[in-house]
């Protein structure tokens, strides 16, 4: 058996040529305009030792050319020129290898091609039953651009782009870049395959492409950039009946009504989506609704709802939050003003609450009074603590019937005030405090007529016991009570009709002289006992009589 030369194989089947001769190879082979193309083949010989002497040359002819007269696309053979349009484009990979490597190919390149070995003298041969069938088509190949994951925003990153199939000794190459992101880099940068960039976050999202240009041909290809960032945080408001959203900074105020609704929304701006929550003085608070996590409502805001606000996006890139404080506002609460006497004449306090803090003055007559101010008939101070405002007045000449005195409380959002009425009488004392949203000369009228009727009856009963036990209460110590009076009911006495008040509520002249008029009552040196004749004594019903020693 003659033994055979096997060069390596790289491709299976093969047709029987001669003994001993055979040529294995992909017999069809397409390649677009421009780009290169490699054609694994393999062959071989009957072997002698004769040929050991022999130089070995191998070519490729296009079909139809003569090896007498025509040259070659491709060999091996110093001494054989190539065809012109074929030199350095057609090319063996290696010395004694059949395997064709062809760039820059044209259209005119399309065609069939047969493979022919020659060694010395005694190996001359034609594979021709297998054939090389190469077909050029035109350029339709997108560049191919490589881009290192993740990208990430202020990281530099390197791209390059390449057009398959293209190789060294091709056809010369243009490339060019084009994006909304390659705005900060000059014309020679864009110029090239390998393109350095640092990517922001407004550049998710972008085009960008790279050009590949040829002679005569243009091929592009454009990806949309995903480039990863931190969060950016914007937490927007909207209270009362605006529908508006406002925006919020970081560590701001926010001032809202008392009631009011308010609404906050919390937005992150990153890549992949943050995860939102809210809350309160550090306490977790539930979102409004769960596909939703950085909506926040809050119907009815209350004092309770008041504090530091923080909205928090977590983020495998970093996290961020947005802090700000809520003031819950509200008008002034007035208390008071309570008014009592004193040995240097009549003082008055007034206190209100509100948010913010209110301010407090006197109305005496025609004269505003505020802050801290004296003279020889009054004094005037003032302060102030959180919401509270506190104000008192002294008064020591001027006092009458007449004299009108209130207090009054205001801030941004409201204003209170209360009358203070002297009623005339003997002396002239503190009758009652009507808040000025709901007193008037009628219910204050109401009220007074109301005190009288209780009053005199209470004086009537009181009478008769005073004149048994006048003489025992000489030597005793004077005790001062005080008569709070509950819901005024009318007086029903069981004493005889003359010591009931005349018509029309009016006490007879001999009697005027010692008879005050008061909303409020105090006996001072006076001790309270049971009355020695109980039948004598009146029996006024009273919803509540407390006595204070």
């Amino acid at each position: 058996m003659v033994p055979l030369v096997l060069l390596p194989l790289l491709w299976g089947g093969s047709l029987q040529e001669k003994p001993g001769y055979e040529l294995r190879l992909k017999e069809s082979v397409t390649v677009q305009e421009g780009l290169c193309v490699h054609v694994p083949c393999s062959f071989s010989y009957p072997w002698n030792p004769q040929y050991s002497s022999g130089v070995l040359h191998i070519y490729w002819y296009r079909s139809g050319d003569s090896i007498t007269y025509d040259y070659p696309v491709a060999s091996n053979n110093p001494y054989k020129p190539v065809r012109a349009e074929t030199a350095n484009r057609f090319r063996l990979l290696r010395a004694n290898s059949c395997s064709l490597s062809i760039s820059n190919a044209r259209r005119s390149d399309t065609g069939s091609y047969f493979f022919r070995v020659e060694r010395g003298y005694y190996v001359k041969y034609t594979y021709k039953d297998k054939k090389l069938h190469l077909q050029v088509t035109a350029l339709t190949e997108e560049p191919h651009i490589h881009v290192p994951e993740p990208l990430e925003s202020g990281r530099p990153t390197r791209l390059t782009c390449n057009l398959p199939g293209s190789c060294e000794g091709g056809r010369p190459l243009t490339f060019s870049w084009v994006g909304a992101a390659l705005d900060s880099l000059g014309p020679r940068a864009l110029r090239s395959s390998v393109l350095n960039l640092t990517l922001r976050p407004r550049d998710h999202g972008t085009n960008l492409t790279c050009q590949v240009k040829q002679e005569g041909y243009t091929v592009e290809r454009t990806i949309l950039l995903n480039v990863s960032y931190a969060p950016q945080l914007t937490v927007r408001f909207s209270k009362g009946n605006s529908t508006a959203l406002k925006t919020l900074s970081n560590h701001m105020s926010l001032s809202v009504l008392e009631g009011q609704f308010l609404l906050l929304v919390c937005e992150a701006d990153s890549n992949p989506p943050a995860t939102l929550s809210w809350s309160q003085e550090g306490k977790a608070l539930s979102p409004s609704q769960r596909s939703a996590p950085g909506v926040l409502e809050l119907p009815h805001v209350g004092a309770a709802d008041g504090g530091v606000f923080t909205c928090q996006a977590q983020h495998p890139l970093g996290s961020q939050n947005v802090s700000f404080s809520l003031s819950v506002q509200n008008p002034p609460q007035l208390l008071g003003p309570s008014c009592s006497w004193e040995e240097e004449g009549l003082h008055c306090s007034c206190s209100s609450r509100a948010q913010p803090a209110p301010s407090v003055r006197w109305q005496l007559g025609e004269r505003l009074l505020e802050g801290n101010f004296s003279n020889t008939s009054f004094k005037v101070t003032f302060n102030s603590e959180g919401p509270w405002a506190n104000s008192s007045l002294s008064l020591s000449e001027g006092l009458s019937s007449s004299l009108r005195l209130s207090c009054e409380a205001g801030n941004v959002h409201g204003a209170q005030s209360a009358t203070v009425l002297l009623l005339p009488g003997k002396s002239v004392s503190l009758a009652g405090v009507v808040p000025g949203a709901l007193g008037g000369a009628g219910a204050m009228a109401l009220l007074s007529l109301c005190s009288c009727l209780i009053f005199f009856c209470i004086v009537k009963a009181r009478r008769k016991q005073a004149s048994r036990r006048l003489k025992g209460m000489d030597d005793e110590d004077a005790v001062m009570g005080t008569i709070a009076l509950g819901s005024k009911q009318k007086c029903q006495p069981e004493s005889p009709p003359e010591q009931a008040l005349p018509a029309g509520g009016v006490p007879s002249s001999g009697e005027q002289q010692e008879e005050l008029h008061y909303a409020n009552l105090s006996f001072h040196g006076v001790q309270l006992r049971e009355p020695q004749d109980p039948a004598a004594a009146s029996t006024c019903e009273y919803s509540e009589i407390n006595t204070t020693r």
